[in-house]
């Protein structure tokens, strides 16, 4: 595939038209309108539709589109650094970040980057559902525990772990009766909780007097003494250590793996590698007390 032609064809589909393309760019109408047909040809496909007056792209044409307009825009990146002799991190960064991540940790990460490195426009959106990165246009996820993807590469950067922690004057039942339980998010009947602790397992009953849609809500139930909960470790170190609450010991289940993902089809941008390296410089152990630490810092 003519470099140079697709370079032309994102010209054009960026700016909607080869007339408007050819004034932005300084470059002949004709000679745009002849590298794109050149591109359709070698291709074997229509990549716009041409009326009188609009033109669009079609199918075909919006999917190469969308898969090289960044890479050719990162290709850009990557000349002007070589050029200028720094390879220093400039341009947009998306970032699609976990709710309880960004309401705890992202504000504070975000601001120290953006004084880091002021050429870069961070912009992070706070979700926890799965992200078509290509679709959407984020550079970078960071998400709990995903499922594998083979269109995604990338690694662990913290861990923490579930506990059930109550208020203080919430004792354990001795006679296994339900103990009142805020629990994260809406559902039917739930199930007794596994606790582990340094002298064994057990099994407590709950009854949910309150779901909550945020596990910071969730937090600050605990605290006004509703009932127990399941919570990450992080989020209640300093509530334990100033005895707020109190440990009933590690919920069962898988720990908490924090990861950051990108696609692995197209160039590592300066922008990425800085913030990768920028979450590794906050949390270099990656443990929960580390967390914690950051959190309540």
């Amino acid at each position: 595939m003519d470099l140079l032609a697709l370079a032309d064809f994102n010209l054009v589909a960026r700016h909607e038209g080869f007339g408007r393309a050819a004034r932005a760019a300084g470059r002949p109408k004709a000679t745009l309108s002849r590298r794109v047909s050149e591109l359709e040809g070698s291709l074997g496909l229509r990549l716009f539709e041409r009326g009188a007056r609009t033109l669009k792209l079609t199918q075909e044409g919006r999917a190469l589109y969308e898969r090289t307009g960044r890479l050719l825009a990162e290709l850009d990146e990557a000349a002007v650094a070589m050029a200028s002799g720094v390879d220093r991190p400039r341009g947009r960064l998306r970032v699609s970040a976990p709710l309880l991540f960004s309401q705890t940790a992202m504000g504070r990460l975000a601001a120290e980057f953006a004084l880091k490195f002021p050429e870069v426009r961070l912009d992070v959106t706070t979700e926890d559902r799965t992200v078509d990165m290509v679709e959407e246009g984020y550079d970078l996820v960071i998400r709990v525990n995903p499922d594998p993807d083979e269109s995604l590469v990338g690694r662990v950067f913290l861990n923490d772990r579930l506990v059930v922690v109550a208020p203080p004057a919430l004792a354990l039942p001795s006679d296994g009766s339900p103990v009142p339980a805020v629990l994260r998010g809406s559902g039917g009947p739930t199930g007794p909780w596994t606790v582990r602790t340094p002298t064994g397992t057990s099994r407590i009953a709950v009854d949910p007097v309150l779901r909550l849609s945020s596990l910071l809500m969730v937090r600050n139930a605990v605290r006004a003494g509703v009932g127990a909960a399941r919570l990450p470790v992080s989020l209640v170190s300093h509530d334990l250590a100033a005895r707020r609450l109190v440990l009933w010991g590690d919920a069962e289940g898988p720990d908490i793996a924090l990861w950051t993902l990108y696609p692995s089809r197209r160039l590592l941008s300066a922008r990425v590698s800085a913030f990768l390296e920028h979450l590794k410089g906050a949390f270099p152990k990656g443990t929960p007390d580390e967390l914690a630490a950051y959190i309540g810092g």
